[in-house]
C-alpha cells in the first residue's frame, strides 16, 4: 500500500531494538509478514544484548524505537539512576508470559513455591541471590511483588542482582544466582536443562498485566508522528495475525527460532507461546492467562492506569523519594492519540476508557484512581 500526501511516514526505514525473548514476536512478524510495507515503512529489527544497551541506543538515537520493558521507560522518564529523558509509550506489545525460576537446589530443600520459600528463609543464614533483568523494569517489579506477597522483603531477606535475560540459565547453572525473573524462553530452557523450576508465572502475580511497550523518546514521537502511526499499525496487524490461529503461533515460533537465534527449538518456543507449561517438578498445565499479543486489541491500548502502576512500584521500592504527579506523567508518556491513529489504520477497535481495573495475587485492586494511596498501602516497602 503506497501512502501519499501529508500522512506519508517521515522515515522509510525504522530501526527497532529488541532482546531475544519470545514476546518480541509481534515486532519480528511485522517485518516477516510484510505488514510494515503495507503501512509504508520498513522495520529493521536490531538484536541487543541487554536492556541497558537498548536504553542507551534509544536515548542516543541509534535506535528509533524499541520493544522495551514498561518499567524501563518510566525509569528513564523519571530520571531513576541518573539518565532522564522524556519518553513515549506508543502501545503495549503484550501481556503475561514471564516467570520466576528457582534453582533445583531449592527443590532439594523442600522449596517449591513462595510459601515454602518464605519458611525456608526463616531457618537459613545464607541470603540467596535473586536476579532480575533491569532495576526499574517489569521483571524486578514482578519479582519484588511476588516475594513481598509471601512476606519476604526483597531489600533485606535476599540479595538482588541484575543479569541480562540470555545469561540467566548459565548463571544459575554455575551457582552464581539462585533464582531469576525473566521472559521466555529462558524459564523454559532452565526447566529443559534441569537447572531450575518454574515457581510462579507473572500472570499468577497479575493476570493480564502489561509487559513490553513499544517505546521511543518523546522527541522522536513528536518529530515522526506518521512513522509512529505506521509502526503501531504494522505491529497491531502482526499481533492480530499471530493470534488468528494456533498454526500462526507455531509458524511464529519457527520464525523466532530462525531469526532471533534463540537457543531453543520451535517446539520449546511454541509450548509456552501456546500457554502449555511444565514446571520442572512434574506439574503440567494449560494456562488460562498465557502470553497474549492482541486479544481483539484489548492488549495494545496504552492505558494510563498501566503506566501509573509502574510508578507506584518505583515509589514503593524506594526508587523515587517522592510521589510523582502520576496522572500528568502517564498522560505525557502514554501516547493515546498516536495509538488511536495507528489502531484506526489497522482497523482495530478502541476501548471506551483510558483506565482499567485488575486484581493482583494479594487481593489488591488496581484501577488507577488513587495511585498515591495505592503505593502507600503495602506493608513491605522501602522507606
Amino acid at each position: 500500500m503506497r501512502i501519499l500526501g501529508s500522512d506519508q511516514p517521515e522515515l522509510p526505514s525504522v530501526r527497532v531494538g529488541f532482546l531475544p525473548l519470545t514476546d518480541c514476536a509481534s515486532l519480528i512478524m511485522a517485518g516477516a509478514g510484510q505488514f510494515d510495507l503495507k503501512h509504508g515503512i520498513h522495520i529493521i529489527p536490531s538484536l541487543e544484548p541487554s536492556w541497558a544497551t537498548l536504553r542507551d541506543k534509544l536515548l542516543s538515537g541509534q535506535l528509533d524505537a524499541a520493544h522495551a520493558l514498561y518499567g524501563l521507560v518510566y525509569g528513564v522518564e523519571l530520571g531513576i539512576g541518573g539518565l532522564q529523558q522524556p519518553m513515549a509509550v506508543l502501545m503495549t506489545m503484550n501481556r503475561n508470559g514471564q516467570a520466576i525460576t528457582l534453582s533445583r537446589d531449592f527443590a532439594q530443600s523442600g522449596v517449591t513455591d513462595g510459601e515454602t520459600l518464605a519458611a525456608y528463609l526463616k531457618h537459613t543464614a545464607r541470603k540467596p541471590t535473586f536476579a532480575q533483568t533491569f532495576p526499574t523494569g517489569t521483571h524486578a517489579l514482578w519479582l519484588y511483588y511476588w516475594l513481598a506477597a509471601h512476606g519476604i522483603d526483597p531489600g533485606k531477606d535476599v540479595n538482588i542482582t541484575t543479569v541480562p535475560p540470555p545469561e540467566m540459565v548459565s548463571r544459575m547453572a554455575t551457582g552464581h544466582i539462585d533464582a531469576f525473573c525473566a521472559g521466555e524462553p529462558w524459564n523454559a530452557i532452565a526447566v529443559r536443562d534441569q537447572v531450575g523450576f518454574t515457581a510462579s508465572t507473572s500472570q499468577d502475580i497479575w493476570p493480564g498485566h502489561p509487559e513490553k511497550a513499544l517505546a521511543c523518546t518523546a522527541g522522536w514521537a513528536d518529530s515522526h508522528p506518521h512513522t509512529a502511526r505506521a509502526l503501531i499499525a504494522s505491529i497491531l496487524e502482526a499481533s492480530r495475525w499471530i493470534e488468528a490461529s494456533r498454526e500462526n503461533q507455531r509458524v511464529t515460533a519457527g520464525v523466532l527460532a530462525e531469526q532471533v537465534f534463540l537457543p531453543a527449538n520451535p517446539e520449546l518456543l511454541s509450548a509456552r507461546l501456546l500457554g502449555h507449561y511444565e514446571d520442572g517438578l512434574g506439574r503440567q498445565w494449560s494456562d488460562v492467562h498465557p502470553l497474549t499479543f492482541f486479544d481483539g486489541g484489548k492488549v495494545n491500548f496504552p492505558y494510563l492506569s498501566d503506566g501509573m502502576w509502574f510508578m507506584t512500584q518505583h515509589k514503593r521500592w524506594g526508587l523515587l523519594a517522592e510521589h510523582p504527579d502520576y496522572l500528568r506523567i502517564a498522560g505525557n508518556v502514554q501516547r493515546i492519540g498516536l495509538y488511536r491513529e495507528g489502531a484506526r489504520a489497522a482497523g482495530v477497535e478502541l476501548p471506551t476508557s483510558s483506565l482499567r481495573s485488575s486484581r493482583l495475587m494479594d487481593g489488591s485492586v488496581w484501577n488507577g484512581t488513587n495511585p498515591r494511596e495505592y503505593a502507600e498501602r503495602f506493608t513491605i516497602q522501602e522507606a
